[in-house]
């Protein structure tokens, strides 16, 4: 883990969060899955010491990188939970380009059922995790689970979270809901499917896709990037990724991140090549406010997030927070 903050953190230094401790990373972990068409890997990335560890399942995105969308990728924001408290479980989805697998059939797209099924499975096999790493073993608060996804990730975490889909093709409906993950955090993730919220690359790309977010009822922070305009999806530019603050009932939170692109600083690893808007202090803001509202989503009467509201508040250079109940 690096202790000390890059020297350009700049003004995401004053945004409160606790000590760090260094970290064990683990992988692969392999979980024989009938019926998958290959097994599930998994890394898992812990604090080297203390017990009773919330569990956080990081979704990967699905861009155009050969290693980043698998459980190699998203080291900057796995590290950093790990650091302040966290276990964070990465699933390699069927849809990496790590893999590549033949494509799905029509309605599978992207295996995109398939990926929110993976956060079930990984909470089905938490006994083989820890078998697998016997310094993690004993140490799993399992009543305190928290997903979080970037991009399709983004749209994996809503579906575990208890948004559906409709093929707009069949009106083939679906969804994946798992009661055990209590709260999650979209990082810039997919909006709404209509004609008038997908381009027509966005139509072709994503022919699957029919989102209802109704039934995302548990709590979740949406984090968005007021550069994130994502043309080759959708005609309506930053705003269609607030779609699930915006379309689904509270608690949820937005946090508009003020110049960010799609890759929000440069959440899927450092130096990367599909991180345009690449910033050590964009960055930073996010692992550390997400940090600060995961443990207030999972611990009652946490006032990091709180605390962490009040600081952005007066550090509108870097973004804002709005929330519904």
């Amino acid at each position: 883990m690096r202790f000390r903050d890059h020297a350009l953190i700049g003004a995401a230094k004053n945004i409160p969060v606790g000590p760090a401790t260094p970290v064990v990373t683990f992988s692969p972990i392999v979980i024989p899955i009938p019926g998958r068409p290959v097994d599930l890997e998994l890394k898992v990335t812990f604090p080297a010491i203390g017990d009773a560890l919330p569990i956080i399942l990081l979704s990967h995105g699905q861009g155009f990188s050969n290693h980043l969308n698998s459980l190699e990728g998203y080291t900057p924001l796995a590290e950093f939970w790990a650091a302040h408290g966290f276990a964070v479980v990465q699933p390699t989805h069927l849809s990496s380009l790590s893999l590549r697998l033949p494509d799905p059939p029509a309605g599978s797209e992207f295996y995109w059922q398939d990926r929110a099924q993976d956060l079930s499975r990984v909470l089905d096999h938490l006994d083989a995790v820890e078998a697998a790493v016997p310094a993690l073993r004993g140490r799993l608060d399992r009543r305190r689970v928290a997903a979080a996804g970037h991009s399709l990730g983004g749209w994996t975490v809503c579906v575990a979270l208890g948004a559906r889909n409709a093929d707009p093709r069949t009106g083939a409906a679906g969804g994946a809901r798992d009661a055990r993950i209590r709260a999650g955090v979209v990082l810039a993730g997919t909006g709404a499917g209509g004609d008038g919220d997908l381009s027509a690359t966005g139509r072709a790309v994503l022919p699957f896709y029919g989102p209802d977010f109704g039934g995302m009822r548990a709590p979740a922070l949406v984090v968005c990037g007021t550069d994130d305009a994502s043309p080759r999806l959708t005609t309506r530019g930053a705003a269609w990724h607030a779609d699930p603050y915006a379309r689904a009932p509270g608690p949820k939170d937005l946090l508009w991140l003020r110049g960010a692109g799609h890759a929000l600083g440069g959440v899927s690893g450092w130096d990367a090549a599909e991180a345009a808007d690449e910033s050590p202090e964009r960055l930073a803001a996010v692992q550390r406010l997400t940090w600060a509202y995961l443990r207030s989503a999972l611990y009652d009467g946490d006032a990091a997030w709180e605390e962490a509201r009040e600081a952005l508040a007066g550090l509108p250079e870097l973004g804002s927070v709005e929330r519904k109940s």
